[in-house]
């Protein structure tokens, strides 16, 4: 059963997603023109492992932030594991936040959706508070240097080879 939390994300989430379609964004990564700092994180994954934004430094992150109830969110996931696939030997990192649930509900969902890159948990959504999002799914793209650069609203074909190459120009030499 939905909390009332759950339930305002949802519609939230909907919401921002119908805006992003009506704007004509869906299918590529929005600018962040203030390009403020990536708020911390350190959170453990499912199996107990360690996740901190810092591990990710020098190189581009995209940062999702999910949840198994949201149904964009999880249409979502195989295109960010072909993404992944892509972009793991090119030093672009991948990490999806789960907001608010349990590891035996993610790993229940990745045994139906299996995905090799780091799915940390938010279980008291502490770190998704303080980042700039609306709804679920939300993604940012952080820079080398720790700054948010891009975001995502809704769902979106992460496998894009215009979505990827926004990413892909973050590089450093």
């Amino acid at each position: 059963m939905f909390s009332i939390r759950s339930l305002l994300v949802a519609v939230l989430m909907l919401f921002s997603a119908a805006s992003a379609i009506a704007a004509g964004t869906e299918a590529l990564l929005t600018p962040m023109p203030e390009k403020p700092a990536a708020p911390d994180f350190e959170l453990a994954g499912p199996g107990g492992e360690i996740y901190k934004l810092a591990d990710f430094k020098g190189k581009p992150l995209i940062v999702n932030f999910w949840a198994t109830w949201c149904p964009p969110c999880r249409a979502e996931m195989p295109a960010m594991q072909r993404a992944w696939e892509q972009v793991e030997a090119e030093g672009i990192g991948m990490i999806a936040i789960n907001v608010g649930e349990d590891a035996e509900t993610v790993q229940a969902f990745l045994e139906q959706v299996p995905v090799s890159f780091p799915l940390p948990l938010d279980t008291g959504s502490t770190v998704a508070q303080r980042w700039p999002m609306r709804g679920l799914p939300t993604t940012f793209v952080v820079s080398p240097e720790g700054r948010l650069v891009y975001k995502a609203i809704g769902e979106r074909e992460w496998d894009d080879p215009a979505l990827l190459e926004q990413v892909r120009a973050l590089r450093t030499e």
